[in-house]
């Protein structure tokens, strides 16, 4: 690298950053497509095609049946479970046609229960290889046992759905619990082939950029993800759990005793469909709803696991486990939120801090640098040795800058995903007009003082830029911010307010410690003179 433009050099790098984020934003919420890839199958009240899932019995190896099941969009209801948190309604054909989530932060847009159900793939769906047998279950409705059925005391109730399919009769066994999590047992007379889907996934979170799909835990506890359009054909796995979710809800199968065998297809348009394979009898445990930490672990702590932030999970993780402490002591999520900045610029603090040092030094040598550019503009190399005896002789580096903006980057879209995908967020207040730290701040107050902060840094930051296009556009990045954090969550807003706050404030003293160790210096100087 040629060392003659450091200083600008360090800017770039800066700026491409910024701006890569920023069209990384831009990107996923304007151009990745909202439209659900299935709403062209679900828009007509007439029909709904599913695709069957067919096998090949000398190989055992999934395909995909071409002749699609038709189904009446509006199936008959034949019981219904309901405790304190849900209600579920079961459909003729043995599937869970609907289940709504109880209680005040889990209502639509028309303040009504959430329906977690989509008119697709519903679970508890049986498919057979077969496709005369698929075609004979698709024709003949269920029995229950029970038209309607009310958990208490923390008891369970149980579901029997029978269907006689001629030479063969099925039962779905099903044990509910006050959580939204059942048992599951299927019963053939005779062995055959089948999958039984968890259901297409939830529909709940309108946002572009938020992790939804089909999901594996394998027994090593790897977790594979198939987001939209990623699935191409079909894939056959050992999992202990199986997950259609979204940003805030699943529905899934697990079994950490003896793992299922899962299988994930295309159902047209890479939109991923999650099954578990059996032959004859099949058990397995279920759960329908919330990801809610607290939830999970009470069901089991494993299912933990089944919670998804994306391409950082690895950091959002810890960094979601971190932030649920603080609220056990702090009890309150935007002071957690506030709690949780406030440490991380602590212990990035050695580090922001000989960043700030550095570049008030670099300012300082901004004059000399310019006098040794155009001494050896004709010598590369001995400017770039000047230039390094320079930065050596007053201990400046012209890129440790970088190091602390590349170290928040990971951490940010890590909390950023935390706060998109954290469901204990959603309708969680913080204080005066905070309401809710899942969606904007309605008053935008926090995007407002987030530019201002970013702008009034930028004020007090030394900048060795020299190229005037590059600094023009570093003067409209608080502007781009704000407008682009206008529509972010409250909580990630005020992450990112807090942060800003806590660079100005540090930017401010070093500025001070500069100047009083420079002014100290100059007197130190003529005293020898």
């Amino acid at each position: 690298m040629n060392n003659q433009n450091n200083p600008n050099q360090q800017k770039r790098i800066i700026l491409a950053v910024a701006l890569s984020f920023l069209f990384f934003i831009v990107y996923s919420e304007f151009f990745v497509a909202k439209v659900d890839p299935h709403d062209h199958n679900s828009s007509t009240n007439t029909s709904v095609q599913n695709p069957a899932p067919n096998v090949n019995l000398s190989t055992n190896t999934p395909a995909v049946n071409e002749a699609p099941i038709q189904e009446k969009p509006q199936s008959k209801v034949i019981s219904t479970i309901e405790s304190e948190y849900f209600k579920a309604q079961f459909d003729e054909f043995g599937r869970i046609a609907s289940f709504k989530l109880k209680g005040n932060k889990f209502k639509d847009e028309k303040n009504e229960a959430l329906e977690l159900i989509s008119s697709k793939t519903r679970p508890l769906e049986i498919r057979f290889s077969n496709p005369s047998l698929n075609n004979l279950a698709f024709s003949n409705a269920y029995t229950a046992s029970e038209e309607s059925l009310n958990i208490t005391n923390n008891e369970s109730v149980k579901l029997i759905l029978t269907q006689n399919l001629g030479d063969l009769t099925l039962e779905k066994i099903v044990t509910f619990y006050e959580k939204g999590n059942y048992d599951l047992e299927v019963k053939l007379s005779e062995a055959h082939p089948y999958f039984i889907s968890t259901g297409s996934r939830p529909e709940s979170a309108k946002e572009s950029y938020v992790v939804r799909g089909a999901l594996l835990v394998k027994e090593d506890e790897t977790i594979e993800t198939f987001e939209d359009k990623d699935v191409s054909s079909q894939t056959s796995s050992k999992a202990t759990i199986i997950s259609a979710f979204d940003a805030y809800y699943a529905s899934l199968f697990y079994d950490f005793d003896k793992p299922l065998d899962a299988v994930i297809t295309d159902a047209g348009e890479g939109y991923p469909l999650a099954f578990a394979q059996a032959n004859g009898d099949f058990k397995a445990k279920g759960y329908i709803g919330a990801k809610e930490h607290s939830i999970l672990k009470t069901i089991d702590k494993r299912l933990i696991l089944a919670v998804e932030y994306g391409w950082f999970t690895f950091i959002a993780k810890p960094v979601y486990s971190f932030l649920e402490f603080l609220h056990d002591y702090i009890g309150n999520w935007g002071w957690s939120i506030v709690a949780l900045t406030l440490i991380i610029r602590v212990i990035l603090f050695p580090l922001t801090y000989r960043s700030m040092i550095s570049m008030n030094k670099l300012k300082d040598l901004a004059p000399k640098m310019k006098e040794l550019r155009e001494r050896y503009k004709g010598d590369p190399q001995k400017m770039n040795v000047h230039m390094m005896e320079l930065y050596k002789k007053h201990g400046a580096n012209p890129f440790s800058g970088c190091l602390p903006i590349l170290l928040q980057i990971p951490i940010f879209f890590a909390i950023y995903r935390v706060l998109l995908n954290a469901v204990e967020l959603k309708g969680a207040a913080w204080a005066l007009w905070i309401y809710d730290l899942s969606v904007l701040d309605p008053y935008y107050v926090l995007p407002i003082l987030m530019g201002a902060t970013m702008f009034l840094q930028q004020l007090i930051t030394p900048m060795a830029i020299q190229d005037p296009t590059q600094a023009k556009i570093m003067k409209f990045l608080p502007v781009i911010f704000t407008f682009f954090f206008l529509w972010f969550p409250a909580g990630l807003t005020l992450y990112w307010c807090v942060n800003n706050l806590c660079s100005l404030l540090q930017q401010w003293v070093v500025n001070k410690l500069f100047a009083k160790e420079h002014h100290k210096k100059e007197v130190e100087k003529e005293h020898v003179d």
